[in-house]
């Protein structure tokens, strides 16, 4: 499986931006697919994550402001991005990982990046 995300730039805070992941080769019928992301310096985080059946998990700190959206048909996964503050600014990873067989793949980043 191979991961392309796209959709990353240069916003001003309040902005919105959407990033777009897809999948390319055979996808588990149990799975999440997820975004993360890295600041310079920092560790990287969960942003936000939806499972194969629906079932959505954000971090704190974007709850209200991104929405995590998936489709089949197309192996896409979206991330709605309103509000962004200054904070928001990292490399977003898209991530897809397979649990019951332990799996965790990665495309590579798109930078965002906010300016207050």
């Amino acid at each position: 499986v191979q991961l392309q995300a796209s959709g990353g730039g240069l916003v001003q805070a309040g902005g919105s931006l959407r990033l777009s992941c897809e999948a390319s080769g055979a996808i588990w019928d149990d799975h999440f697919k997820g975004w993360y992301r890295q600041a310079p310096g920092e560790e990287r985080e969960l942003v936000a994550e939806i499972s194969s059946w629906g079932a959505t998990n954000y971090a704190e700190s974007v709850k209200g402001r991104f929405t995590i959206s998936k489709d089949d048909a197309q192996k896409m996964v979206y991330l709605q991005m309103n509000n962004l503050r200054s904070e928001d600014t990292a490399t977003y990873l898209c991530n897809l990982r397979v649990p019951s067989r332990g799996l965790s793949m990665w495309g590579q980043g798109t930078q965002v990046t906010v300016s207050s």
